[in-house]
């Protein structure tokens, strides 16, 4: 598997979880919530979906999500898998970008993206010889980190 986007080797820092088995769903409405967030941001929010402190807002997968407290806040969910795996992830590419040299203060994600993966068919026997589809769906999470540039007076 390779990377949907090129990146500059000398200037940032990349890392990639393939077949992890959590909601491709859920995985594809985090990386869209903390994509452009700087590292320190992303990786406090990620525990606090994982404390059910705060919730992810859906916007592409709403049909039956219910809205949560707090002003304003539409759909949403505490998606605990798929957060701490992502958020093990980040942990990974933080390392290596230290690895590289980066200044890992200054990171923040430039392209973090979810995609389906394979899907492993299963089955569970019901009365009367039927039987339920029990498949085990799979994600593969690239993201790729980037220092930021200097406030250039802005």
């Amino acid at each position: 598997m390779r990377y949907s986007v090129e990146s500059d080797p000398d200037t940032t820092a990349r890392a990639i979880l393939k077949e992890a088995d959590m909601s491709p769903k859920h995985s594809i409405e985090i990386c869209n919530h903390i994509k452009g967030m700087d590292l320190q941001k992303a990786k406090d929010f990620l525990e606090l979906v994982v404390e059910k402190k705060v919730p992810v807002p859906y916007r592409r997968f709403v049909g039956g999500v219910a809205h949560r407290k707090g002003k304003g806040f539409g759909p949403g969910r505490y998606p605990q898998k798929a957060a701490r795996k992502i958020l093990k992830l980040l942990k990974d590419c933080e390392s290596n970008a230290e690895y590289n040299g980066l200044n890992t203060d200054e990171l923040y994600i430039k392209h973090i993206a979810a995609h389906r993966g394979k899907v492993t068919r299963g089955w569970m026997p019901r009365a009367h010889g039927r039987a339920t589809d029990w498949d085990i769906h799979t994600v593969n999470v690239e993201v790729v980190m980037q220092e930021k540039e200097g406030d250039n007076g802005q």
